[in-house]
């Protein structure tokens, strides 16, 4: 096995951790934030319009954070603070009222990984999305 083979492995497997992660945390988090450089979950989120003379800038400001990132040894982090031009994408995956989701057990099994799709699509049906334009 080559070394560009044992890499191109070493990356295939550290997106597989992180799909895992993702389906494990997803049911914790209030907002799902999409920028065109990273994907959050967070709990808390104040996203504020900055106007600008030829194009909009956002700024967004998070609590209690996840961020989809396999090179971060950590990726749950207290605070972050997102600053763009370009489109932001916000989800909220549950109500203020709502109850946190256990998050499902984890299991090997194919079945386990074939599951997290179904878990999303159930909270694809209480979402609200917000979906902001920037200079693209």
């Amino acid at each position: 096995m080559s070394h560009l083979d044992e890499l191109d492995e070493f990356e295939a497997e550290l997106e597989l951790q992180l799909k895992r992660e993702y389906t494990a945390v997803f049911p914790l988090f209030r907002y799902c934030v999409l920028t065109q450089d990273a994907t959050y979950l967070c709990n808390k989120l104040d996203l504020k319009v900055v106007p600008q003379a030829s194009y909009p800038f956002f700024h967004a400001q998070m609590e209690d954070v996840w961020v989809w990132d396999k090179n971060r040894p950590t990726r749950i982090i207290p605070r972050a603070e997102v600053y763009t031009s370009g489109d932001v994408t916000v989800e909220e995956l549950r109500g203020e009222g709502d109850e946190r989701v256990s998050p499902p057990k984890r299991s090997r099994s194919a079945s386990a990984i074939s599951a997290a799709p179904r878990m999303t699509t159930r909270f694809e049906r209480r979402r609200r999305v917000l979906k902001v334009e920037g200079r693209g």
